[in-house]
């Protein structure tokens, strides 16, 4: 007995008790249903819905080509969601209602759903006086995916920051990869591209979305999405087909480098200029800072002085020589670590002289500058890479280059006095250092983006003190990578924290 077969004839009583059985069938069905968590098929969406149902055939003539939209017009039409204005014609210059777009987008996402573009605005029938698109607007306000703005502005044009929020709530966030969240975050940060877009533009997070996930790529070299203008049906195809079709995503190729890269950065662009005192007293240390800076600055390593002739003795130029290089460790980074000096006590005339203890005169200008273009290459991998953007703060930024300095040094244990694993070449060009050398790298780093940073020394060790944010913090890369992990807390310490290890 077929119970669930509507009789032909009317008036069938021997019909009246299948119903009760038809209901507890289906009730078993659904309890089935529940336990083994069976679902019919289109209930969870699927991208592989997105298949082409029929082949273009050229027919429209509006479109060439060589359009840039041609290929999103062919794949819009395969997939079935768009027939063009007329049989011949598709209108990609003409202006789109909002309405329209939301019955296109509302017709992806059923796609996308149940492998039919009109199943769900169909649950949604029409009622007298309803306007055409009503089914779609219900269908998409009931998932989530119109904005509550929008309710009168359907028979008018679509902008394209309305198009932005429809298009990216149009299918769920997670059949995205964000192909382009670097050169977004780093364009859009440093207001290299994306300009006409801010805080005050509707829509704003939605249209950033879409530019990370390869669906839009501006209008024009700087990537403006021109937020207030009409869309057109050629736009509004291109985004459709680029949700439905990860091939047709694009990949940004932005050129960010002249805004960030320290390429052509010297040594001498590293110090903060002194003024050069040729005569101070042997305590006086802002002397020795400024003398220091100033001939730094000028890509120099003599420093000629003329002090008063009773402090020009073995013993006060041998103290004099000290003062200078301990105040030199503060320059870790530019590779100077000892001093010769020449004086006169007829005339009170000091040269001094700074060198390497590492490096012969002639190796240590090759060294230096294989020093900096190596921290130069790092610093703009990072930038290059998302590391390090330009929204980032002076902490954040200074705990990327911690994490990459031990992430790629390991300690030299077998280095000796005149080792060059105290140098900063050796962590750049041979991943391994001392003290010195962790520090020495760390710091020049830290000067290519600007961060001001000097070091902070016992008799046998020697870290990083620099200024983030305002605030001083020690840092000690070497300590932090003693071990298989980063050891974090030692970046950032308070000037106290750091001094009581050695107490």
């Amino acid at each position: 007995m077929k119970c669930c077969k509507q009789p032909s004839g009317a008036g069938h009583a021997s019909c009246a008790p299948r119903p009760a059985r038809c209901a507890r069938i289906m009730a078993l069905v659904l309890c089935l249903i529940l336990i083994t968590g069976i679902l019919p098929a289109h209930a969870a969406g699927s991208m592989g819905n997105f298949v082409s149902t029929r082949s273009y055939d050229g027919r429209f003539s509006d479109v060439a080509e060589g359009a840039w939209y041609y290929e999103n017009v062919v794949s819009l039409y395969e997939l079935g969601l768009a027939n063009g204005q007329s049989g011949s014609a598709f209108g990609p210059q003409s202006s789109v209602t909002l309405g329209e777009a939301a019955a296109f987008t509302a017709r992806l996402r059923s796609l996308y759903e149940t492998g039919d573009p009109e199943s769900g605005a169909s649950s949604y029938p029409l009622e007298d006086g309803d306007p055409w698109y009503a089914g779609y607007v219900d269908y998409l306000s009931a998932l989530g995916v119109v904005d509550s703005s929008f309710a009168a502005s359907y028979d008018a044009s679509a902008t394209r920051a309305q198009v932005a929020h429809l298009i990216a709530n149009a299918l769920p966030a997670a059949e995205f990869a964000d192909r382009n969240a670097a050169a977004v975050a780093m364009g859009y940060a440093l207001h290299a591209y994306i300009t006409d877009v801010d805080e005050y533009t509707p829509y704003q997070q939605e249209i950033l979305q879409l530019y990370r996930w390869g669906v839009v790529t501006g209008s024009d070299s700087q990537g403006s999405y021109y937020p207030d203008r009409a869309i057109t049906r050629g736009e509004l195809t291109a985004l459709l087909t680029r949700l439905a079709d990860p091939a047709l995503r694009v990949a940004l190729e932005w050129d960010l480098s002249s805004y960030y890269s320290a390429r052509g950065t010297t040594y001498q662009d590293l110090v903060e200029p002194g003024t050069l005192r040729r005569s101070h007293s042997l305590s006086d240390t802002s002397a020795i800072d400024s003398n220091i800076r100033y001939m730094l600055s000028r890509g120099e390593s003599v420093l000629t002085l003329q002090l008063e002739a009773k402090d020009v003795t073995e013993a006060k130029v041998t103290e004099l020589m000290n003062q200078y290089l301990t105040t030199m460790r503060r320059y870790l980074e530019q590779s100077y670590n000892a001093v010769n000096c020449t004086y006169s006590a007829s005339t009170g005339r000091v040269t001094l002289r700074f060198y390497s203890s590492i490096f012969s005169d002639a190796l240590l200008l090759s060294a230096r500058s294989t020093t900096l273009d190596r921290a130069i290459a790092v610093h703009d991998a990072l930038w290059q890479g998302g590391t390090i953007t330009a929204d980032m703060s002076e902490y954040e930024k200074a705990r990327a280059y911690f994490t990459w300095i031990c992430e790629n040094c390991a300690y030299d244990h077998r280095a000796t006095d005149n080792s060059v694993a105290h140098t900063a070449y050796s962590l750049f060009e041979m991943g391994s250092a001392v003290c010195d050398g962790y520090t020495a790298a760390y710091n020049l780093l830290l000067k290519l983006e600007g961060i001001d940073c000097t070091t902070q020394s016992t008799e046998d060790h020697i870290w990083t003190v620099a200024t983030l944010d305002g605030t001083t913090y020690h840092i000690d890369t070497t300590w932090g990578d003693q071990t298989g992990s980063i050891r974090y807390q030692y970046f950032a310490m308070t000037p106290e924290v750091s001094m009581a290890r050695f107490s």
